[in-house]
């Protein structure tokens, strides 16, 4: 099943914001780094995080953890570019670090309206694996090509963390953590590919056959699936996964882009302005995605 491109950026130029137009721009071969990098600039606090909504649902501008995994999500697809940047976001990381190496799942806030209540009620003092693997697990992807990132002594102290708390679970976790710590663990693969295979198989154990996690507490049809889990073919991630299981998925994802060339999230927002924007962030990410599998 083919997507149409065409009504895809249509569907962003109408509805999506900068950043994202500017994304799609360089995922189509048109664009430039310095182009997404000023757009992401908009989001950035002088302490050297990201906030202002860049985590659509966290409207605040506080620099959050959030924030950061939306940051490096970006910097990630700069590829072998590489911008100060990315360090800068390291050592505000290493600022809110708590003691025993994990991140908050959020920050306060000084104004949480039209935020959702899970950012703003979080205890900061507490770290969770949940956010301390989708910072550092996108982190180590932009890492890759960036040296001032791989030698950073914050991502060391991330990664101890999440390795001890994985080497902790008894049982499944909820199925959003699931999905950021087998994505954390796949991109460990690249500097520990033994240790993290290791708890790949030991994660894996708690997936389905058909790879479709439903989302404990969120909307009716709230799920992480195959491509969510492992986006990319090749990666160690794609190995708990059979071929028809993602081929399945890959077909539900191209069918899943709307009349009007967007595609939509799965779960509630909590602005107007969050809901717009998460469906340019999913039309963005689901291109990404069809085309890193050949779909496209």
């Amino acid at each position: 099943m083919s997507i149409d491109l065409f009504e895809a950026e249509s569907f962003l130029t109408r509805h999506g914001r900068l950043l994202d137009r500017r994304r799609f721009e360089l995922l189509l071969g048109r664009g430039s780094t310095d182009a997404v990098l000023a757009a992401l600039d908009g989001y950035r606090n002088p302490d050297g995080g990201y906030g202002w909504g860049l985590e659509p649902d966290l409207r605040a501008p506080e620099s959050q953890p959030g924030g950061a995994l939306h940051a490096f999500e970006v910097l990630a697809e700069l590829g072998a570019v590489t911008t100060p940047r990315s360090a800068q976001l390291c050592d505000w990381l290493e600022s809110v670090t708590l003691p025993d190496g994990g991140l908050p799942f959020a920050l306060p806030v000084a104004d949480g309206r039209g935020s959702a209540p899970f950012w703003v009620e979080a205890d900061p003092t507490e770290s969770t694996l949940h956010s301390t693997a989708f910072v550092v697990g996108v982190a180590l992807r932009v890492a890759v090509h960036d040296r001032a990132v791989a030698d950073h002594a914050w991502i060391e102290r991330a990664i101890a963390y999440c390795l001890g708390e994985i080497e902790k679970l008894d049982a499944a976790p909820h199925a959003i953590a699931l999905a950021f710590t087998i994505q954390f663990l796949d991109a460990l693969s690249d500097s520990r590919p033994a240790e993290a295979a290791a708890l790949l198989e030991r994660l894996g154990r708690y997936l389905p056959e058909d790879g479709v996690v439903p989302v404990a507490g969120g909307s009716p049809d709230e799920a992480i699936r195959p491509l969510i889990f492992a986006p990319l073919p090749g990666r160690p991630a794609r190995r708990l996964f059979s071929d028809a299981v993602i081929n399945a998925d890959l077909d539900r994802l191209a069918a899943a882009q709307h009349e009007d060339g967007g595609w939509r999230v799965d779960f509630a927002s909590y602005s107007p302005a969050a809901e717009l924007e998460w469906s340019g962030y999913e039309t963005v990410r689901a291109v990404s995605v069809l085309r890193a599998n050949g779909r496209t």
